[in-house]
């Protein structure tokens, strides 16, 4: 299935989890704080990033206010998506907008002109892909990369047991519960699992275990692999690309 035939490019669906899910998502100030210190530590002064799969641009946006003197380009094939976007950083001249199906390799030629990135991340997205194509599409990360380059994922991973899966479904539906409380007063825990576990994109999620995808990373090329946060199956993991002779220290 490509992107282009996701139910993502609905506008319902697009509500249903910007209104809905996002800000119910466990620990979600904390996993940008290791990202934006990630970054801060590997690529200071980043002249260009790329938020891909970037949905209304919560990672780019944290990435736009840190570091003043980048250009930031979002990418995401979800024109729904993509117009919550513009309504967030309306104004903001370094903030570049571009609709892009990373399904297939044919994405990176959008960016001939801005490459090389020094920062690329993703949230959120790529676990929408087959496994095959997941890891090809981490070695087209890489090669857009500068020397030196951070890429990081923050995304939905697998669980290793059954039982393992489940304590995170109750885990995220605590949250669930706690956010509709506070927008939508009135929803009962059974209503809001229902709700959960009948959700129209559920089947499109491909979920693999963050360790498996960390060995492609290395496997690619990648130095500095690591999982730098991880609660259930939620985890920001990533490495960078070796620096150039001239830069390591």
């Amino acid at each position: 299935m490509t992107e282009q035939s996701s139910k993502w490019q609905t506008k319902e669906l697009a509500q249903t989890f910007l209104e809905g899910v996002r800000g119910a998502i466990p620990a979600a100030d904390f996993q940008l704080a290791v990202l934006g210190k990630i970054v801060s530590m590997w690529q200071p002064r980043p002249t260009r990033i790329l938020d891909l799969g970037c949905g209304d641009g919560a990672l780019g946006r944290l990435l736009l206010d840190a570091h003043p003197s980048a250009q930031i380009f979002f990418a995401d094939f979800s024109e729904p998506m993509l117009e919550a976007l513009r309504k967030r950083i309306a104004g903001k001249r370094r903030g570049a907008i571009i609709q892009v199906d990373f399904a297939t390799p044919a994405w990176t030629k959008e960016f001939a002109a801005q490459i090389p990135f020094d920062v690329i991340v993703s949230g959120f997205a790529i676990h929408h892909q087959p496994d095959e194509r997941k890891k090809e599409l981490y070695g087209e990360i890489f090669g857009l990369l500068s020397a030196g380059g951070v890429f990081l994922n923050l995304e939905h991973v697998s669980s290793a047991t059954p039982a393992a899966g489940a304590l995170f479904d109750s885990f995220f539906v605590d949250h669930l519960l706690r956010f509709h409380q506070g927008t939508t007063p009135g929803k009962t825990r059974q209503e809001i699992e229902q709700a959960y576990y009948q959700r129209p994109d559920k089947k499109e999620n491909i979920l693999a275990p963050v360790d498996t995808q960390c060995q492609w990373l290395r496997g690619i090329g990648f130095q500095d692999v690591d999982c730098f946060f991880k609660v259930f199956e939620l985890a920001l993991f990533g490495g960078r690309k070796a620096a150039s002779p001239e830069r390591e220290k």
